[in-house]
């Protein structure tokens, strides 16, 4: 565990030269007149220690043994800086929660003019992939067309993993995404691979086409030759894979860069905040103990026994807004009970930063 306070009184190079002059000229009584105005400087303005902190990485320590398995979780209070972490540097799944840098690539791709979002892509049936959402559900017809800001909304929306894999092609691919974040100077998240063969690794399921275009029926006939010892087999080894994984610090990073519009334009930036926003999954996570009203920008994500939200908490009366990045892998416990402890780490973090402004 560790926290950082960030904030400093600064001063631009040239003024530092001129406040050493002054000092030394106007003498010793006027200089404890100016250190009595510092005194008087709000405390986020002289980088003073926010006392508290300590207390909530207890508590957050506390709550994650809640979720029967290993936690990481990062907070960063966007106004001020303050930020919390559990192991912060520590490796875990994303499982679907990859699908904001990949968002975030293809909407750097539109920012380029690579692409737009108006341009309809064509569902085949190789395209529709295991998973959440409507497309393998409802559109399996042959003669499907959406739009790359339909599939954008799917992916995000309802956690599509249809959706997803035809985003991430149309975004360059996994290292198209990885090299994204290295560029911006991001080194603690990585993206590999397409869902299906994120989801055929963690079943233990060989033989996939290596341009994972398969169809369900296909897939659910490779995965019915797999034994219980493989499967087991298979998810220790996916559990223990860095490939599709986040550090909590990482995560935080790449959500305040989207909420500080510092990654992709602000038109897009805001078109991405305003799709999380309305996300659909993960009631009882990280919302699952604010009010009710609380206006909430995440992404789900889940698999086997990992359990992740990553977004922006809006805190009320103008309090500002929390990056809250929780991710949950090798969890022994049922998937609300993991949920649960989401929930309670995010209400603990709410309710500092709401309480203890600066």
């Amino acid at each position: 565990m560790r926290t950082r306070e960030k904030l400093r009184l600064t001063f631009p190079s040239n003024c530092e030269w001129l406040l050493q002059r002054r000092i030394l000229s106007i003498g010793a009584d006027s200089f404890l007149v100016f250190c009595f105005c510092l005194l008087l400087l709000p405390a986020s303005a002289i980088g003073q220690e926010d006392s508290g902190l300590p207390r909530l990485e207890s508590e957050i320590l506390r709550l994650a043994t809640l979720s029967g398995g290993r936690v990481g979780v990062a907070a960063v209070h966007l106004e001020t800086g303050r930020e919390v972490y559990l192991h912060a540097d520590e490796w875990f799944p994303m499982a679907s929660t990859y699908k904001v840098p990949i968002a975030v690539q293809l909407l750097r791709r539109v920012d380029n003019n690579e692409v737009k979002l108006d341009q309809m892509v064509e569902v085949t049936p190789v395209d529709l992939h295991p998973g959440s959402g409507i497309l393998s559900q409802l559109l399996d017809d042959p003669g499907v067309e959406l739009s790359l800001l339909n599939l954008l909304e799917l992916m995000l929306l309802i956690s599509d993993n249809s959706a997803t894999d035809l985003s991430l092609e149309i975004a360059g691919g996994g290292q198209s995404v990885t090299a994204l974040m290295r560029d911006i100077g991001i080194e603690g998240i990585t993206v590999d691979r397409p869902t299906v063969e994120l989801i055929a690794d963690w079943l233990g399921i060989e033989g996939l086409p290596s341009n994972g275009k398969i169809t369900r029926e296909k897939f659910s006939n490779l995965r019915s030759l797999v034994s219980q010892s493989e499967r087991e087999h298979a998810e220790t080894a996916f559990e223990q894979d860095r490939r599709d994984s986040a550090t909590p610090r990482g995560m935080a990073q790449l959500l305040s860069g989207i909420w500080q519009k510092e990654i992709i334009s602000s038109k897009h930036s805001e078109l991405l905040l305003d799709i999380m926003r309305r996300c659909q999954t993960g009631d009882g996570r990280i919302k699952g103990l604010l009010p009710l009203d609380t206006e909430v920008f995440h992404k789900t994500g889940t698999i086997g026994r990992v359990t992740n939200d990553v977004g922006i908490v809006t805190l009320p009366e103008d309090a500002g807004h929390v990056v809250t990045v929780v991710f949950v892998k090798q969890s022994i416990l049922p998937v609300p009970e993991r949920e649960r402890a989401i929930a309670h780490i995010s209400r603990a973090i709410h309710d500092y930063f709401l309480f203890n402004q600066k």
